[in-house]
């Protein structure tokens, strides 16, 4: 006996009737993924499964005395910023415009590992930190992140011309201004500062391990052995850039790769003497470009300040707990503390 096909009946109008036909839903394809960070599907669906929690603005320790909030920066791309500022009196403070890790791909000021951490920076550190939380890719590729970084701090001009009734805004020196952030966050933050024109004056900028590539390995990259769920392999770095770049671009695109060209740029950062600390982990595949990229800027006449944290790796400052790992990240809070009120 033939077997019926199952169909539905639907009202098109009152007078006809209109049959469609149920069709199975074709399983999706994966086309790229990193195991248990992203998973991109050939019909353009990205996947981020939660590895991390992310938490409200308002869980703190009070014993830290900092305030936190959000504010949304721009409502038509959903940029937003998490604010921490000291509960401390008198002068007007630093502000740290910040950028987190995640390959461009992943993470968020949400994140509970850089809450925890940019908390713990602003109360020791004594200055407002404004973590930025900006478009990823592959949905949107690079420039938007810097683009998103250069619209946050055309969103701080506005707040410094114009007065507010905003806690961190009667407490923020806003003309003395640093950019920072760690991994895809430090190449933010320098491709966001290379950008800047004359009228914005940074006092300093701060990349923690700061992420690039390039298409000839570096020794570190070859043969920096990682621990089992390192925070950035060379396999990992790979595909970051494959997800995040312009269609078409290998590593040695400039954004990739500042130094691919033998010389590096600082834009209008350079003319008005910003300095520049690079915070490098010994054990990082990342080691050795950060020396290179630390090198280039000393050659171009950038001022430029080099800690190199030992027997730890790459984002160790958010994502691990060891002993070691905790007395580095102080002593990596200490340095930035140090540079910042030099």
């Amino acid at each position: 006996m033939r077997r019926k096909r199952m169909a539905a009946l639907t009202l098109d109008s009152p007078l006809s009737l209109k049959i469609t036909q149920h069709i199975p839903q074709q399983p999706r394809v994966v086309k790229e993924e990193i195991h248990g960070l992203i998973r991109v599907y050939k019909d353009g669906h990205v996947e981020r499964p939660q590895i991390v929690p992310c938490v409200t603005c308002n869980v703190l320790t009070p014993e830290l005395g900092v305030t936190s909030h959000d504010i949304v920066l721009d409502k038509f791309t959903g940029i937003w910023a998490r604010f921490y500022v000291p509960n401390c009196k008198g002068n007007k403070l630093p502000l740290l415009v910040y950028f987190h890790g995640g390959g461009f791909c992943v993470g968020s000021a949400a994140w509970s590992c850089y809450h925890d951490f940019l908390a713990r920076l602003a109360a020791k550190s004594g200055c407002i930190i404004m973590s930025v939380n900006y478009r990823l890719a592959p949905e949107n590729p690079l420039p938007a992140a810097y683009d998103d970084g250069l619209k946050a701090l055309t969103w701080l001009k506005q707040q410094a011309t114009y007065s507010t009734s905003e806690l961190w805004s009667r407490k923020c020196d806003f003309s003395n201004m640093f950019l920072a952030g760690d991994s895809a966050g430090a190449n933010i933050a320098y491709n966001v500062a290379i950008r800047l024109n004359s009228s914005t004056l940074l006092k300093g900028i701060i990349l923690i391990q700061p992420f690039f590539g390039g298409e000839i390995r570096t020794h570190s990259e070859k043969h920096m052995v990682q621990p089992p769920h390192s925070a950035l392999t060379l396999e990992t770095s790979d595909k970051y850039w494959q997800l995040s770049l312009p269609s078409g671009s290998n590593r040695d695109h400039p954004w990739c790769n500042p130094t691919v060209n033998g010389t590096i740029k600082m834009g209008a950062a350079k003319k008005s003497s910003t300095s520049v600390m690079v915070c490098i982990s010994e054990l990082d595949i990342l080691k050795d470009r950060n020396l290179e990229f630390c090198n280039a800027l000393a050659i171009s006449g950038t001022k430029v300040e080099c800690l190199i944290s030992k027997g730890v790796g790459h984002a160790f400052q958010v994502l691990s707990m060891t002993q070691i790992s905790q007395t580095r990240a102080n002593e990596m809070i200490s340095r930035i503390k140090t540079f910042i009120n030099k």
